[in-house]
């Protein structure tokens, strides 16, 4: 099969679908892989780098997206990339279709195979191609959280972990998942005080298991919602339903009531966001203020530190890349119901239950779809 890697191109976007050591791994599986120029120039490898272990550079995306059987990136592909995605072509990426209508309906009439990574799921439940990436978003989002409460971002002026003598920040992180359990690792080391909210008590108990008394855990009800929102200086929202419009948890009127200066910070914007008054933000222009709360909405969070998200999405997806390019999309997905769990779109189809009802299109079970 013939890989093909393009350059990302999403606002400071600098990871790329394959490190040359994954490229190795699959030319010694006899397959070809094609790298548009530049494409890993962001976390330090050149053209010469990946030459070095047998790819071939083409200078244009246009190119890559014209030759290549299976296209494999980070990021959604955005408009003018999807204007070259083809009938059959293998499209294995985050995706996040849910509350991207633009980009479904691109993909339903390319007639390409899309695979999502955050829809792929694991034998234990999880999501493994998402986790990485969780991990670093929900790490990153303290380190994002603790900037917004500083008075020169126009947030409340608090240092997260205090002083001796001054009380630290209140973080109130909701969802407990890879997101919320990561955020809280950094919360707890900066001296924070740390509130999960979660609706599973399994989650709430391994939450206690792994933090002790350094995190106060709680069933998350409308009630008790509110309350620790109200009085948080920095929420974390990091709520996921896989495939899904991500819930409004937290109102406008919630917002609206929060202490002036407070932050929140929206993981879940990828899906839509869990806070009501969410909306997409970049590297660029990370923050907006509503009713004197500051928020920060980047959409692909991770993609500031690419080396260590490049090389931990990497390590997750080599399997999954080289069991599509060695069986063919077919069969990869006909014996791996973990992998077909990730199949967004076939050929004109929406295969994934959560899109098609986000969207009110017409589902299609994964396995009519391919005819098996």
């Amino acid at each position: 099969m013939l890989i093909g890697v393009p350059k990302e191109i999403k606002n400071h976007e600098y990871r790329v679908g394959m490190v040359p050591a994954s490229v190795r791994e699959l030319i010694a599986h006899g397959h070809e892989v094609i790298v548009e120029h530049n494409a890993g120039i962001g976390i330090g490898f050149t053209d010469s780098d990946y030459e070095a272990v047998g790819a071939k550079i083409r200078q244009k995306a246009t190119e890559v997206f014209a030759e290549a059987d299976m296209i494999v990136k980070v990021k959604e592909p955005l408009a003018e990339e999807r204007k070259h995605i083809r009938d059959g072509q293998i499209l294995f990426t985050y995706l996040h279709l849910a509350p991207d209508v633009p980009q479904t309906e691109d993909l339903i009439k390319s007639g390409a195979v899309c695979i999502a990574y955050e829809t792929v799921t694991g034998p234990s439940g999880g999501l493994p191609l998402l986790a990485p990436m969780s991990e670093v978003a929900g790490r990153m989002s303290i380190q994002a959280g603790a900037q917004c409460l500083e008075k020169s971002r126009q947030g409340r002026g608090m240092l997260l972990g205090g002083v001796p003598g001054v009380s630290p920040a209140k973080v109130v992180i909701i969802g407990g998942g890879v997101v919320g359990s990561n955020a809280a690792q950094i919360a707890v080391g900066m001296g924070a005080q740390v509130v999960i909210l979660d609706r599973n008590i399994d989650v709430l108990r391994r939450i206690n298991v792994q933090f002790g008394s350094s995190v106060e855990t709680v069933f998350s009800s409308k009630d008790a919602l509110e309350q620790h929102v109200l009085e948080a200086d920095l929420v974390i929202g990091g709520v996921l339903i896989p495939g899904a419009s991500a819930p409004k948890l937290v109102t406008k009127e919630m917002v609206h009531q929060m202490k002036p200066g407070a932050a929140v910070v929206d993981v879940a914007i990828d899906q839509g966001g869990c806070f009501a008054t969410s909306k997409a933000t970049t590297h660029d222009d990370p923050i907006y203020i509503v009713d004197d709360v500051v928020h920060y909405c980047v959409a692909n969070m991770p993609g500031a530190v690419p080396y260590t998200s490049t090389f931990a999405l990497n390590n997750a997806t080599l399997p999954y890349i080289i069991a599509l390019a060695n069986k063919g999309y077919k069969a990869a997905l006909a014996d791996d119901v973990h992998l077909r769990n990730g199949l967004n779109v076939y050929r004109g189809k929406v295969t994934h239950k959560s899109v098609a009802e986000s969207q009110d299109l017409t589902f299609v079970d994964p396995m009519e779809a391919l005819g098996i």
